[in-house]
């Protein structure tokens, strides 16, 4: 069993900037990668970014590319999203997942462990 809390989420100006933690705790049966979805109201959980578990490689949703950064430090058991430029259209909950990588990028996070999320919002 995994364990994850986010952290990090507030009130934001468009053009801020947020960085979110999640903190992972328990035990694993075998390496995994780490992502982070976003629920915004009314709307489905949609994919944000993935992590491997070596952090070697990334993947982004093309909605955050280019002001999104996703890394993992393992010695702290922490994953983190830096988001940069942020825009009204990025306020939502933000979800922390772990799980297979082709399960969070291609499958919606499904079988994998969750937070509980981190409301981001983001004013105009």
């Amino acid at each position: 069993q995994v364990q994850l809390v986010e952290s990090g989420g507030g009130l934001v100006q468009t053009g801020g900037s947020l960085r979110l933690s999640c903190a992972a705790s328990g035990r694993a049966d075998s390496p995994y990668a780490m992502g982070w979805f976003r629920q915004a109201p009314g709307k489905e959980r949609e994919f944000v970014a993935v992590i491997s578990w070596s952090g070697t490689n990334t993947y982004y949703a093309d909605s955050v590319k280019g002001r999104f950064t996703i890394s993992r430090d393992n010695a702290k058991n922490t994953m983190y999203l830096q988001m940069n430029s942020l825009k009204p259209e990025d306020t939502a909950v933000y979800y922390c997942n772990a799980g297979a990588w082709v399960r969070i990028v291609n499958d919606r996070g499904r079988g994998g462990y969750w937070g509980q999320g981190t409301q981001v919002t983001v004013s105009s």
